[in-house]
């Protein structure tokens, strides 16, 4: 992990596969819930961005230490979702690198306003970037409490 290549899109099947993969062991797996509940029809809209850090880009196989995505939802408006780091480079700034990516990509999509879903343990990750918390939204899976959080674009 001495040098990471850069925050971009997946490009082959291969790196589509690890980008699932993440997001289905750390946002699905955990509370039993069944893969493919990872995918959501909002991955194959026009104007969604995925973001992708591999461990090696030269890998034969992939591997995906940090994914996220950003969904239009306005003109003015995008979503973050699915925001995930491999438990073994959480807290390394890998987190932060594809918020920056995803908060880039929707300046030069003219977008001016982010919200997203953020669980309660990672508030403190969101507020750090200049997100404010807006309400509590949503409970996922019956335990996991949300917060729905934004950002005003400059």
């Amino acid at each position: 992990m001495n040098s990471v290549p850069p925050v971009r899109p997946p490009r082959t099947p291969a790196e589509w596969a690890a980008y699932y993969h993440l997001r289905y062991a750390v946002l699905r797996r955990p509370w039993q819930q069944p893969p493919g509940s990872e995918r959501v029809p909002a991955d194959d809209e026009p104007g969604t961005i995925h973001a992708l850090l591999l461990a090696d880009e030269t890998a034969e196989t992939p591997v995906a230490l940090a994914v996220g995505m950003l969904q239009p939802t306005s003109a003015q408006q995008g979503q973050i979702r699915f925001m995930a780091v491999a438990p073994e480079a959480a807290g390394t700034g890998l987190g932060q690198r594809i918020m920056a990516y995803l908060e880039a990509q929707a300046r030069a999509a003219g977008l001016t306003e982010i919200v997203l879903h953020s669980r309660e343990a990672a508030v403190g990750f969101y507020e750090r970037l200049g997100y404010t918390v807006v309400e509590p939204s949503h409970l996922l899976f019956g335990e996991i409490q949300h917060f729905l959080m934004q950002k005003q674009l400059s």
